[in-house]
């Protein structure tokens, strides 16, 4: 398609006038400038979405398939104008890539989340969840992109993956998701072998990057793990199920050299909140032990984003945990004929829905009705019409939301 103007405009922009997009972590050969995403936004493209988070295990490399020749100041509009076509025509939740490369040697934040976050993309059918995406800004089946794109997607990757604890060579097992399964030749559910640094087509059935850009990956690949020095990888562990409110909740990981897997000890680590679209908050400060290992208790009051960040060269950073919090609930059955009940929800939610069930003769449950109640300072009572003669069970429970994970009461049994 062709990039209509956007909020950058036409008039050439300088690089240097330009804002950088933060924060700057020194990891492999240290962190190149990357444009900051409102550069190219000016506030005029608003995700759909808030961002969400996977895990980096390589990098997909794309073209734009929009016109070469473009003039420096004409980036941001085309940025602008991919943007729109992912938002408004193709209905991703922002623009689809990660990053952006153009012909004059710059790197441009795209899609919104945190430069150095595992920002999930619409960039790849099948993987997004546990890749980054870079696209080379240009059309490049027969024209191979300028030697100054080249270098910066090279520095860039070595950064980002370097960042992430990915190695350069090699390949690595991904899972095909049910969601992308129509772009790629896989079944869902299917373990693929992919490059760590893969060209759009290995993995999915398109002929992105161009077979001019596909032609140098190798050499990328190579300059790529020239570039990346000692990467270090950053874990994190939590537990998957939700927690009460103000529940201590144990946070762990470790920190290890990527190749040899060797520990790296007294090492301050970071652990920070992700409190906004691209915001860390820091909590506490730990320092892994002899074995590379460390911990954090949280207590958190509600569903918590937490990561951990070792901000000293090498810089390294963990994947996103969710700490889920869920409500606490009790149910009373006050009387049996017809079933009243009352209890308690906390934190003070508006609203709670009594679940009846009866139980077959196999001890199986058979949802008979769901009724949702109001909810005052916390507690709630409500009149459950009364069912036919036979052995019933009730819980009160509150739907997920995005502060709380979905809370049932323990259930309360009872005889007509």
């Amino acid at each position: 398609f062709v990039a209509p103007s956007g909020p950058g405009g036409d008039a050439a922009t300088a690089a240097s006038a330009l804002p950088l997009a933060q924060p700057v972590l020194d990891a492999g050969p240290g962190q190149p400038p990357i444009i900051a995403r409102s550069a190219w936004a000016h506030g005029h493209a608003p995700p759909r979405h808030p961002p969400e988070y996977g895990t980096v295990k390589l990098a997909f490399v794309h073209h734009s398939e929009t016109p070469n020749g473009y003039a420096a100041g004409h980036v941001p509009s085309i940025l602008y104008s991919i943007f729109v076509f992912h938002r408004y025509v193709r209905d991703y939740f922002d623009i689809g890539y990660n990053f952006a490369v153009d012909d004059f040697g710059r790197i441009w934040e795209a899609r919104a989340g945190g430069i150095d976050q595992a920002v999930l993309g619409a960039q790849a059918g099948g993987y997004n969840a546990e890749s980054t995406g870079v696209v080379v800004l240009g059309s490049f089946m027969s024209v191979a992109p300028a030697p100054a794109a080249i270098a910066a997607l090279e520095r860039l990757l070595a950064w980002k993956l370097s960042l992430h604890g990915v190695p350069a060579l090699g390949r690595v097992s991904v899972v095909v998701s049910t969601d992308g399964a129509p772009y790629t030749a896989f079944a869902p559910g299917s373990h693929v072998s992919l490059p760590r640094i893969a060209g759009h087509r290995d993995g999915d059935q398109t002929s992105c990057p161009g077979d001019a850009l596909y032609a140098q990956l190798p050499l990328v690949r190579s300059q790529v793990a020239q570039l990346v020095g000692t990467p270090t990888r950053l874990t994190i562990a939590a537990p998957v199920a939700p927690a009460s409110p103000a529940t201590p909740v144990s946070v762990t990981g470790r920190l290890a050299e990527v190749a040899s897997g060797a520990p790296i000890a007294g090492a301050p680590l970071e652990i920070q909140q992700i409190t906004g679209t691209d915001t860390e908050t820091t909590l506490a400060t730990v320092t892994t032990d002899s074995g590379g290992n460390w911990s954090y208790a949280a207590t958190p009051s509600q569903n918590t984003l937490l990561r951990a960040l070792h901000r000293p060269a090498p810089a390294a950073v963990s994947d996103i945990v969710v700490l889920a919090v869920a409500p606490v609930l009790t149910l009373t059955l006050d009387s049996a004929a017809p079933p009243t009940v009352s209890g308690t929800v906390t934190p003070p939610l508006a609203r709670v829905t009594i679940d009846l069930y009866r139980i077959s003769s196999t001890g199986r449950r058979q949802l008979v009705s769901a009724q949702r109640v109001a909810a005052t300072g916390g507690s709630f009572q409500a009149r459950i019409r009364r069912p036919p003669s036979g052995r019933y069970v009730l819980v009160a429970r509150t739907a997920a939301t995005a502060r709380y994970a979905a809370g049932a009461s323990p259930a309360v049994q009872f005889t007509v």
